[in-house]
This record gives C-alpha cells, structure tokens and sequence, in this order.
C-alpha cells in the first residue's frame, strides 16, 4: 500500500470517525447497557474498518458498514461467556452455600438406620410403612392396594412412625 493510499484512508477514517462515532456510541450503549463496553465496542468497530480497508477492501457507505460491523461485534459480545465476580453476587445478597458433606452422611445413615428398624415394628405397620417411605405411595394408591381407607392408612402411618420414634431413641 502506498503512502498516499494510506493516507486517504486516515483522512476517510478520521471523518467517518467523527461523523457517526455519537451515533454508533449510542447504539452500542442501547444494547449492551455499559457505557465502557459500548465505547469498547465502537472502538473495535473502527480498528476492524481500518484493517478490512488497509487490505484493500472497498466500502461504498461508510455508515452502513460501520453499523453492519458494530452489530456484529454487539453479537460478539453477547455471546461471549460472562463471568462475574464473587464479590458483586455477594454484594447483591447471593450467599453460596457451604456444602456440609458430614451432615449429608449422617441423614443418609439416619435414614439406614430407620429402615432398618422398620422390621422391629408390628405387621400392620410395617406394611404401610414400606409402602409410603420405601416404595414412596401416595395414601390414595396405598388404600387402592389394600382396600383401606385413606384415613384409616393415614392413621396408621402415624401411629408407625410414633413406635418407629421411640425404637429409634432406644
């Protein structure tokens, strides 16, 4: 490229620049909402335009290329993987939560633990005992099965989870 080519380039940049940069700075802040951003972004625009044109390419409207140029960088950033700070969630009232594996195992062995004990109750209540908590039955398809009511059944369940209590404390 000679230096009167460049040169051309520099002067049709410079007033391109300060023909539609207001213009593109207020598009770019509509979509993205951020002022550095959109300033970020409308500078790519013109560091993009005077690589394209240094290689030799031609542009017949310059604001419509701009424009056409500047959206896509919007896309751009759209699409870009957003992280954000611990910081700014924890300012916004985002607390992460502490995972207590220790608790977790202590439930899921309680719960070992209770199953268990499940055949130390009476026939009557192991049956609906294991149809509520193991095979997780609704009262409406456990009185389905066993020609009970739902109240009866319902009575029953807390009956068996009272003596399944107290074997559980001995």
């Amino acid at each position: 490229m000679t230096p009167k080519q460049e040169k051309r380039i520099k002067t049709e940049l410079t007033v391109a620049h300060s023909d539609f940069e207001k213009g593109l700075n207020a598009r770019a802040f509509f979509k993205t909402n951020n002022h550095m951003i959109s300033e970020d972004l409308v500078q790519d625009t013109f560091i993009k335009t005077w690589s394209y044109l240094l290689k030799g390419g031609k542009i017949e409207m310059m604001k419509a290329f701009l424009y056409h140029v500047l959206n896509n960088l919007i896309v751009d950033q759209y699409r870009k993987h957003k992280t954000t700070s611990l910081d700014l969630l924890i300012e916004k009232g985002f607390e992460p939560k502490t995972n207590d594996s220790s608790e977790n195992i202590f439930n899921a062995l309680d719960g070992k633990a209770a199953l268990l004990l499940i055949v130390r109750l009476p026939k009557i209540y192991q049956k609906v005992m294991r149809m509520r908590y193991i095979q997780d039955l609704s009262l409406k398809e456990m009185s389905l099965l066993t020609g009970q009511s739902k109240n009866s059944i319902a009575v029953q369940i807390h009956r068996g989870l009272e003596k399944l209590k107290l074997l559980y404390q001995n």
